[in-house]
């Protein structure tokens, strides 16, 4: 197959064409042959975008699929522009080891679905590395589910054993969520404190333990200096942030979204939104993570967190372009080339984020001059809804191919 277009990379925006032999990327550039596909210049080709932080609900116990499975995920995930995802470990069947890990493995190749899903690893109080490479989740603070630290001396304890391992951080202090537990608002029991002082714990854990780190879903703005400085010294240490964290602040709370608008952490100032959209477009923060939590609305105005995102991915990294000023290059680096870069470790010899020779032949093309209004209907997550529903983005999905097929 031969697909020509506006070819972006971080490098770059050029007008090419891509080969597709065998679901692998064999040419790129000014090719001969017939195209089988041209897109016009309206639309952008990416190397396929990846979410390094989903929660697909799915495992051996199948206690939480009514939510969300692996079928289902991939079918939100391929509407929202998405080839390859990483899903957490809070399973009601955590992996934690060989055993369970190659268990949850079984039970998603038994799923049979088109997109790359990248399994990590729980790390939990007395846990030990797999006898194999796979990326790690360390959660410090209650999340959902209860692979979790009640203290950073406990966790400090535990990661001594995983010197050299890929880690990724839940940073919010237990100890200072334990001693805010009884204010009033979930912004309130999860203050920006929590996370500034956790974010001090696992820059020195990636420090003390030469752990290759990432943190999660970042949200304090006074945390970026961390970071930068993290960095300066050689730290090798990456970070997320959400689609609701770089959208929505603290002033769009109201008493009748507050249940769906709840998330761990939670969302916080406006000049915390825009502190995380200057660290993502400068490059401080390295990825667009959806950490897509797919409950349904009942149970999150009971009170559990988290938000669905896959189905909307790509259409919201239009609006970044178009009214946030970020270049499509910034986009290629942080939807494909960094998510890619993230997991090809443990997906070999698959190689993901690239359009390069070599690489796996999944793209995400998007169209900015067709606008998108998201509804509840036209979604596959499961779930079936989404905080943006109602909104307009400026541009959408044109097309996604899954190792030189297109998905309809």
């Amino acid at each position: 197959m031969l697909i020509e277009g506006q070819l972006v990379s971080p490098e770059g925006v050029t007008k090419g064409r891509i080969r597709f032999e065998e679901g692998i990327i064999t040419a790129v550039g000014d090719l001969p042959g017939e195209p089988d596909t041209v897109y016009s210049d309206d639309c952008l080709i990416f190397a396929g975008m990846g979410d390094i932080h989903i929660h697909a609900r799915d495992d051996v116990s199948e206690e939480q699929i009514y939510k969300e499975d692996f079928q289902t995920v991939s079918a939100a995930a391929i509407h929202g522009g998405i080839v390859q995802v990483a899903d957490m470990p809070n399973n009601p069947a955590a992996p934690i080891d060989d055993e369970s890990y190659a268990a949850k493995e079984e039970h998603l190749r038994q799923r049979d679905v088109p997109i790359q899903v990248t399994l990590y690893a729980g790390i939990g109080p007395g846990t030990k590395p797999l006898s194999r490479k796979v990326p790690y989740k360390a959660y410090m603070g209650p999340s959902v589910g209860d692979l979790f630290f009640k203290s950073l001396a406990q966790l400090d304890e535990t990661l001594s054993a995983y010197r050299g391992c890929h880690v990724s951080f839940h940073c919010e202090d237990p100890e200072l969520l334990d001693a805010a537990a009884s204010a009033a608002t979930h912004e309130e029991r999860r203050p920006p404190e929590c996370e500034l002082s956790a974010t001090k714990f696992a820059l020195q854990m990636i420090e003390k333990y030469e752990l290759i780190g990432k943190l999660c879903h970042y949200s304090v703005g006074e945390g970026i200096p961390l970071i930068r400085e993290a960095r300066e010294k050689g730290l090798p240490v990456t970070c997320e942030v959400t689609p609701h964290h770089l959208y929505y602040d603290d002033s769009d709370l109201t008493d009748e979204n507050r249940g769906w608008m709840q998330m761990n952490p939670p969302l916080r100032k406006n000049a915390d939104k825009l502190a995380m959209l200057d660290a993502l477009r400068e490059g401080t923060l390295d990825y667009i993570a959806t950490d897509h939590a797919p409950h349904t609305k009942e149970e999150n105005e009971r009170g559990i967190s988290g938000q669905p995102h896959l189905d909307t991915f790509a259409a919201f990294t239009t609006w970044l372009m178009a009214e946030q000023n970020f270049s499509p290059e910034r986009i290629a680096e942080v939807c494909s080339a960094n998510p890619g870069a993230f997991v090809n470790p443990f997906t070999a010899p698959k190689k993901f984020g690239r359009l390069e020779p070599g690489y796996v032949a999944s793209v995400t093309v998007l169209n900015l001059s067709r606008s998108w209004t998201v509804k509840e209907k036209d979604l596959k997550t499961k779930c079936g809804w989404s905080p943006f529903a109602g909104v307009t983005f400026p541009g959408s999905v044109e097309a996604v191919y899954i190792e030189g097929k297109r998905q309809e």
